[in-house]
């Protein structure tokens, strides 16, 4: 097993795919893909470039349902580039469903001229570029990326993928250690609760490009608080993700 195999087995990490050869893939993913090749985690934190991303959908289940918006928000020199944000409404292939709208708010009359996947996908690859992408329970957003890329654009981004809700568990799990009888089992996970827990700004939950800046913020949060604030390189926020068990 090579070094970057076991970097990105890594729960804290994930490897959105196994470099699939697709006849039509498009040439900004197989570039994407031949970058990530060959990658080092070895450089400063603030090397690095990070796109916090979320999306809203028509329900959880990949093999139906759609992505209704997609919010990213850029990290450069680990500081928030409130200038450099993506955000778009998209059209869904399917009637939008209420159930969903109660959730995200997102009406049938905010999609009916909204902008499809096709008409988006090339711009949303541009923007996330070669930068590390980051989301709370990432793999259900890229999950729903990486099966519209594979219909409109014939392949999958190949961004290594960081999560905030695994980072949580870990912050959460240094805090325990040493003190068994302190463990606290009625924990709440979701973006809101840990931003409010930790003196976060707050910001509209269910909007992809505020979830997306919640997201950030926490992400930050983390970097800096992990090992207490020893994390440097990216390979350090790998040996975080190992567990406080076996450090």
């Amino acid at each position: 097993m090579t070094v970057m195999t076991h970097f990105f087995q890594n729960k804290l990490f994930r490897w959105p795919g196994r470099f699939p050869w697709a006849r039509g893939e498009h040439s900004s993913l197989r570039a994407n893909r031949e970058y990530f090749r060959s990658f080092s985690q070895d450089r400063p934190l603030d090397e690095y470039e990070f796109v916090v991303v979320d999306t809203e959908l028509t329900g959880m289940n990949q093999r139906k349902d759609e992505i209704v918006s997609i919010g990213a928000v850029r990290i450069r020199q680990m500081r928030i580039d409130l200038q450099n944000c993506f955000y778009t409404c998209l059209r869904p292939e399917q009637d939008l469903p209420k159930d969903s709208t109660l959730i995200h708010r997102i009406t049938p009359c905010d999609t009916e001229t909204a902008p499809t996947l096709d008409d988006v996908l090339p711009e949303f690859v541009a923007y996330c570029g070669l930068a590390l992408l980051v989301g709370h329970n990432v793999g259900m957003d890229i999950g729903f990326l990486n099966k519209a890329l594979r219909k409109h654009m014939g392949g999958i981004l190949h961004n290594p993928c960081l999560d905030t809700m695994r980072l949580a568990m870990l912050y959460k799990e240094t805090q325990w250690e040493n003190f068994y009888d302190r463990y606290n089992l009625n924990v709440s996970y979701t973006l809101g609760d840990l931003s409010r827990e930790y003196g976060l700004p707050l910001f509209g939950e269910h909007n992809a490009l505020q979830d997306a800046m919640q997201t950030a913020y926490l992400f930050l949060f983390f970097v800096h608080k992990l090992h207490g604030g020893r994390i440097k390189t990216l390979r350090d926020l790998y040996m975080a993700g190992r567990g406080w068990r076996w450090m």
